[in-house]
């Protein structure tokens, strides 16, 4: 399994950007896919997960901000983020499951693979 993260960069505040994770070597539809993101001196944390259902989770710092969705045909995931801060500066990485369910999506344990990770940087 591949994931391939890409669409980070430097945005300003209040800006957008959409991220994207190509996925190769798995049935995409039958996983859990999700970002996390890791910034300089913390722990990898979550920020959204999409079901094998088309559920979707959020960590409650980007409730109403950011949108995660889906492309089961073209093994897509995406992360649509709006109204940055510079706290939303991070790596973000891109992960993927089979055994997880959508009550442990929000833990880093749950996912089999991971991706390289896309910088995103939120300057004021």
């Amino acid at each position: 399994v591949q994931l391939q993260a890409s669409g980070g960069g430097l945005v300003t505040v209040r800006g957008s950007l959409r991220l994207s994770c190509r996925a190769s070597g798995l049935t995409f539809r039958n996983y859990i896919m999700a970002w996390f993101r890791q910034a300089p001196g913390k722990e990898r944390e979550f920020v959204a997960a999409s079901t094998r259902t088309d559920g979707v989770v959020y960590s409650d710092s980007v409730v109403g901000r950011f949108t995660v969705f889906r492309d089961n045909a073209e093994n897509t995931l995406s992360l649509q983020m709006s109204s940055l801060k510079p706290e939303d500066t991070a790596v973000y990485y891109c992960a993927a499951t089979r055994r997880g369910t959508s009550s442990t999506s929000r833990w880093t344990g749950t996912y089999e693979h991971w991706g390289q990770g896309t910088l995103v940087t939120v300057s004021s």
